[in-house]
């Protein structure tokens, strides 16, 4: 077989050419033989026909099509969140732009843990980082992998600057990283303030403040992952103030709005916290991961600094070498920014908020048909792109029924969540390629599965 030709050097780019083509029509065919946003027969099916395309995973003797095959595999047995019908979950239609970029990536194989092994990578990061921070009113940035890391960060960076007795409070309606962060960071018990109506009310939030004793981190949310709801942040970022409470703001799903001149007042407030979560692989279309912790004082960054002689010598430092270790507490790190900063720079501000603005008008014409449709609820007029809905007076088995039996035929990709005491199907719309016809036809699948 000989040795196998490198994805770079001078001959990286002919041994790639003919693979592209090899794994572009392996994704084509993967599809078609799909047939729908999601494979149809469930777990069992899915796992049984993997296994079947696959065989022997590590053959005595290499198979020049394993390529094609599992490409092709992995294709028939995805969610696609390109296929309109697949709206469950915060989980984008990359931009193929970006995904160009990534393959970049891949081939030059840069790793972000010392600058001799990242050159132009590391400044490119230091200059998209500041950029995407001064977008949400902060000063520098980190990059993560995505609201999960970055929420933990934002824990770990408050406990470092306030000391171990740092209480988290945060909304019943926050995401489920924030308390674990504090679980995973052995902080003090968490304070959840109720959210009945699904936001965290600075009034009953003042009064929780008003209890308790020692330094204390507050997180609100910007844009929760049930409903696609915005705290009233201004009125939060009052109450921090008042008991000198550090404010946290996760704006991993809303904080896209930012790009949008119609959208963008809804995070007013947002530049009032002290570390911001950003997460462009939801209203940014980046593949996975792509996501930021934003701070709005750099010494607070600091605290990561770690020494290790053959990465960052104190000598090398001082020499000028850019000092690396300090941007993550992971070594080995992938340069996600090439993908963001070829989004930002392809598209502009311009062609940015204009998809911004389509999906968040979908979620409104959405939450219409869903409205003009006699058999059907909706919760709510849509904030940001989440749609709630359920077949009218439907008990809540019958709604998780719904939804499982769309997944399994591989019809339909919805969510659920609870809300209002009740189960509710959700569509995350993100996709901007989405048409009216299509959200209609989503509305007839769940009609046409609930019983009469």
């Amino acid at each position: 077989m000989g040795t196998p030709p490198l994805a770079s050097g001078p001959t990286g780019s002919h041994a790639l050419r003919p693979l592209l083509d090899t794994v572009l029509d392996a994704l084509d065919a993967g599809a078609r033989a799909r047939g729908g946003p999601l494979p149809a027969g469930g777990p069992a099916a899915v796992a049984r026909r993997l296994h079947d395309a696959v065989g022997d995973v590590l053959p005595d003797h290499g198979d020049p099509h394993a390529l094609a095959t599992l490409v092709h595999a992995l294709a028939e047995g995805a969610a696609d969140p390109a296929h309109p019908l697949c709206a469950a979950h915060l989980h984008c239609p990359p931009l193929a732009v970006a995904t160009a970029a990534d393959l970049a990536v891949s081939v030059l194989n840069p790793s972000l843990d010392s600058w001799d092994q990242a050159p132009a990578a590391s400044a490119l990061e230091a200059l998209v980082t500041r950029t995407l921070a001064d977008e949400a009113g902060m000063t520098d940035a980190l990059v993560t992998t995505g609201g999960t890391e970055s929420n933990h960060l934002a824990l770990l960076l408050a406990r470092e600057r306030h000391g171990p007795r740092l209480r988290l409070v945060h909304g019943a309606n926050a995401h489920h990283s924030l308390p674990r962060a504090a679980w995973l960071l052995g902080l003090p018990e968490p304070v959840a303030v109720p959210t009945p109506a699904g936001l965290l009310d600075p009034t009953a939030l003042d009064e929780t403040l008003s209890r308790l004793r020692g330094p204390l981190l507050v997180a609100a949310t910007a844009g929760t992952t049930d409903a696609g709801l915005i705290d009233p942040l201004p009125g939060i970022a009052a109450r921090c103030r008042a008991h000198d409470a550090r404010l946290h703001i996760d704006a991993a799903y809303g904080g896209g709005l930012l790009f949008s001149d119609r959208h963008r007042p809804k995070l007013a407030g947002l530049d009032t916290a002290h570390t911001v979560t950003l997460d462009l692989h939801k209203l940014g279309w980046q593949p996975v991961a792509a996501g930021l912790l934003a701070t709005r004082e750099p010494a607070d960054l600091t605290a990561l600094h770690q020494s290790a002689d053959y990465l960052n010598a104190d000598d090398d430092t001082d020499a000028g070498l850019p000092d690396l270790l300090g941007r993550s507490p992971r070594t080995t790190r992938r340069p996600d920014i090439l993908k963001i900063a070829v989004t930002l720079k392809t598209l502009g501000r311009a062609g940015l908020a204009a998809l911004v603005d389509q999906v968040c008008d979908q979620a409104q014409e959405f939450a219409a048909l869903v409205r003009a449709r006699p058999a059907l609820d909706l919760y709510d007029t849509p904030t940001l792109t989440t749609v709630l809905f359920r077949p009218k007076d439907a008990p809540d088995d019958t709604v998780a029924a719904i939804r499982r039996r769309l997944l399994t035929d591989g019809r339909a990709v919805l969510g659920r969540a609870r809300a209002d005491g009740r189960l509710w199907l959700k569509t995350t719309l993100l996709n901007p390629h989405t048409r009216p016809h299509d959200l209609a036809a989503l509305l007839t699948l769940v009609e046409g599965h609930t019983p009469t």
